[in-house]
């Protein structure tokens, strides 16, 4: 018979926590062998315990690292990363997990979930490029300056089709829609200083 594969699971509410492992309790899939209720000390203890899947609350981590989720996982191929959704996540955030489980999720839908990020895990065919090329972060700069596509188009000698084509793919790469949103995605990932910013 297969091993169950081991889950850490970090949150920080200890009702939920509980709920999530009361669900997986007789689960012959799964096993939560550790639940931490902060990411500190978090990289430790992946090495430690070797989980097959880590489940972590999205909303424990800082606002700014939100966006670097795969490259904070990066040295851990063996374990996929699932967010565990108790309040409302930007899309751009949760594109970085190998799955996505909500609050009112039922047990069978939470295996079925686990299961699919163990296969997407595994999964060796290349995935989307979801990083800015060094021209989508000129022309996202432009716009979280609040550049008009003209505007970009002249300062960048582009074509005005090649600015909104760009920003169809900056905002299909972050699902983020809005100038708001975008110019919050520049500010955290250090593309742009707020002094910057009409």
């Amino acid at each position: 018979m297969k091993r169950q594969s081991k889950i850490l699971l970090v949150e920080s509410s200890p009702i939920i926590a509980a709920g999530f492992t009361y669900l997986l309790s007789d689960s012959i899939y799964f096993e939560v062998v550790r639940v931490l209720d902060a990411l500190d000390k978090l990289h430790e203890k992946i090495h430690a315990i070797k989980p097959d899947i880590l489940v972590v609350n999205p909303s424990l981590m800082d606002y700014s690292k939100r966006y670097m989720v795969k490259s904070m996982f990066r040295e851990y191929k063996d374990t996929a990363v699932v967010a565990f959704v108790t309040t409302y996540v930007e899309q751009a955030v949760l594109k970085q997990y190998h799955a996505v489980i909500e609050i009112d999720d039922t047990k069978q839908k939470i295996e079925s979930k686990l299961h699919d990020a163990l296969l997407d895990k595994n999964n060796n065919e290349p995935k989307e490029n979801y990083e800015l090329s060094d021209r989508e972060k000129d022309v996202l700069i432009a716009v979280a300056k609040g550049k008009t596509n003209k505007e970009i188009a002249d300062e960048l000698c582009l074509s005005i089709h090649t600015v909104i084509t760009h920003r169809k793919n900056i905002n299909r790469k972050t699902g983020i829609k809005t100038i708001s949103g975008l110019t919050v995605y520049a500010l955290l990932n250090n593309l742009i200083d707020e002094s910057s910013v009409k």
